[in-house]
């Protein structure tokens, strides 16, 4: 897939989508890609399988699913062919590693084989569903959930650990497959696994002198893992070890009982303070200390635990809904959505990053999740990014600006929601953005709207002399609320009110930039904005009337904007947000949030039905 960062370098700052949606390619590009998928569904219908899906994509790869005649399900892995050699390679010494775990929690391999150039690791299907995806559906998860997955990584991680240490190197929930009904977990994709060169105490590994002689011990063989759950020694480049896994766990489990997408969170919100019992809660604090005496002692006493953790009692508590921080509205009809988000990332992070310590590793992980920015910056602050990053994957629109004072925290926002089934794990996933932006002490403005990207515009041009031209079919797309309230006439949050921003280096022409200020006097909510390529232009958009009486002038504007776009030159990203005024939210700064446990007694309690 196109990669917008490494065709254009200034706007990476600017675009935080973790994986580039369909929609946002170029015509070309997103035939290419379908014709790919088509292609690989192709060769797996002549290998005899059948129901074939597209089940995951990453950096190195994507992942199908197919039944073959057996009626067993498998899961195929191909590497990208636009790697280098050297990387593609990699898919061999995943399928070399995997042939050596046996164990119950991990589904084995079948065979690696080259069709051409291409490689093609078969496996074992896990069955259930990845609990990044099942997170995401009901929020954080039940306490007896977890502590069976708890259970079961610390079977897998002891095993690993057991004749030569074995270290997966990226354990995270979207690496984990659970099957609700049988309790059964499984580790896939072991792309990042290595032989461990140091054991749990920090000593060599190697058996006999000979081994020890011949191997490398000042440079570390481990890959990069997920840097929204790996621990400090893997992110630093440290000789591998077990340990890097027992990270791996406690960010893990801490991300699927608070309902977040990252370990970064937990000073602000411990895992004392998530509703855990209370011996997994201060174990997964001291597993995640800045201190590594605190973080081996919890992690020796994490896997003692858990083998009796079994006799607990944890019934499914009720639990009152949760209140909305800020709005979340329900939009009345349901909408097939796409959410991109666009943030003002740079202005935010570059005032921690003074420096790039790891900009030279050869990693295609840094370029997904941004580490060359995030890299300097307070834990706090990676994990109110990833807050944001995990409030986009929902099916929102809508736009948000968070401004930090002396006196506390301002949010103005207008999230809207077209899923209403959702809706539970949105606004834990709003709260637990809004803690953490409560826990960041800094003066300044965070700006992020979201957007449907099956609504963007596509121009294209193949000559850069040339303007960029509008088909006549072309219009951006708007809905309509509902009457307006009697606060029509409040003070609106408008597209200029912050004046330039520092992210934006794409200069909008002036019939454009005037047009704007007419649509701003007419009531409304959302987003527009332009990102021009040197063959390609978006315009995503996201646009609600607040008074249905303006439609046609509203109309009229918007083709009056579009209008003007052959006057645009340059590139690079330019956008307008308009957001409610009356709607904006105080807060008070937090350094963290206080205790709360599962109850030691829970028969005391009215359990869920």
């Amino acid at each position: 897939m196109a990669n917008l960062s490494a065709a254009t370098p200034q706007l990476q700052h600017f675009y935080i989508s973790e994986e580039q949606s369909i929609y946002l390619l170029k015509a070309d590009d997103a035939r290419k890609h379908k014709a790919w998928i088509r292609l690989c569904k192709q060769q797996l219908l002549k290998l005899g399988y059948r129901e074939i899906e597209l089940v995951g994509k990453g950096a190195y790869g994507f992942v199908f699913a197919g039944v073959d005649a057996q009626h067993n399900a498998h899961v195929f892995k191909f590497s990208r062919m636009t790697l280098p050699q050297h990387i593609q390679d990699r898919l061999e010494e995943e399928a070399f590693m995997l042939s050596q775990v046996v164990h119950p929690n991990v589904p084995p391999m079948i065979k690696f084989e080259r069709v051409g150039k291409q490689g093609i690791l078969v496996m074992a299907r896990a069955p259930g569903e990845d609990l990044d995806k099942l997170c995401l559906r009901k929020g954080a998860l039940p306490v007896a959930m977890i502590m069976s997955i708890a259970r079961q990584l610390a079977n897998i991680v002891q095993y690993l650990h057991h004749g030569r240490p074995l270290v997966h190197g990226d354990i995270k929930p979207s690496n984990l497959v659970y099957d609700v009904d049988s309790q059964q977990l499984s580790l896939i994709d072991w792309g990042s696994a290595v032989f461990a060169q140091r054991d749990g105490q920090g000593n060599p590994v190697n058996g006999n002198v000979m081994d020890l002689l011949s191997s490398d011990q000042q440079h570390t063989n481990a890959r990069m893992g997920d840097v929204y759950f790996i621990g400090e020694e893997q992110l630093n480049g440290a000789l591998s070890s077990p340990r890097f896994d027992e990270q791996g766990v406690a960010a893990t489990l801490y991300a699927l009982a608070s309902g977040q997408a990252s370990r970064f969170g937990s000073k602000v919100i411990p895992a004392t303070s998530i509703g855990l019992p209370i011996e997994l809660a201060r174990t997964l604090d001291g597993m995640l200390s800045d201190d590594p005496k605190t973080r081996n002692q919890a992690g020796d006493y994490f896997l003692k635990s858990m083998a009796h953790s079994h006799r607990l009692h944890l019934p499914e508590l009720p639990r009152p809904p949760l209140k909305p921080d800020i709005p979340v509205w329900s939009l009345p009809r349901s909408k097939e959505v796409e959410t991109v988000s666009y943030s003002s990332r740079k202005s935010f992070l570059k005032e921690h990053n003074s420096d790039d310590p790891i900009a030279k590793m050869d990693d295609l992980q840094l370029e997904k999740y941004y580490r060359n920015f995030m890299a300097g910056m307070g834990d706090t602050e990676k994990g109110f990014i990833a807050a944001v990053g995990r409030v986009g994957q929902y099916s929102i629109v809508g736009g948000l600006a968070i401004h930090w004072q002396e006196s506390g925290v301002y949010i103005d926002s207008n999230l809207a929601t077209y899923n209403r089934d959702e809706k539970a794990a949105l606004v834990l996933a709003v709260n637990n953005m809004v803690t953490l932006a409560r826990g960041i002490r800094r003066i300044g403005v965070f700006k992020a709207c979201f957007f449907n990207a099956r609504d963007t515009l596509h121009l294209e041009r193949s000559d850069t002399s040339q303007p960029f031209k509008l088909s006549p079919d072309q219009q951006l797309p708007f809905e309509v609320g509902d009457v307006p309230s009697l606060e029509d006439k409040s003070r609106l949050h408008s597209y200029f009110e912050d004046g330039r921003d520092p992210d934006e280096n794409l200069e909008l022409p002036k019939a454009i930039m005037t047009e704007l200020g007419w649509i701003n006097q007419i009531h409304h909510t959302g987003c527009i904005i332009f990102e021009v390529l040197p063959h390609h232009m978006k315009i995503h958009s996201y646009l609600r009337l607040l008074n249905p009486r303006k439609q046609a002038a509203f109309r009229a504007s918007l083709d009056r904007i579009l209008s003007h776009v052959d006057k645009i030159q340059g590139k690079g990203v330019s956008g307008f947000m308009k957001l409610p005024y009356k709607n904006t939210r105080r807060f008070n700064h937090i350094d963290s949030k206080p205790e709360h446990f599962y109850p030691k007694n829970p028969k005391a309690l009215p359990t869920k039905d």
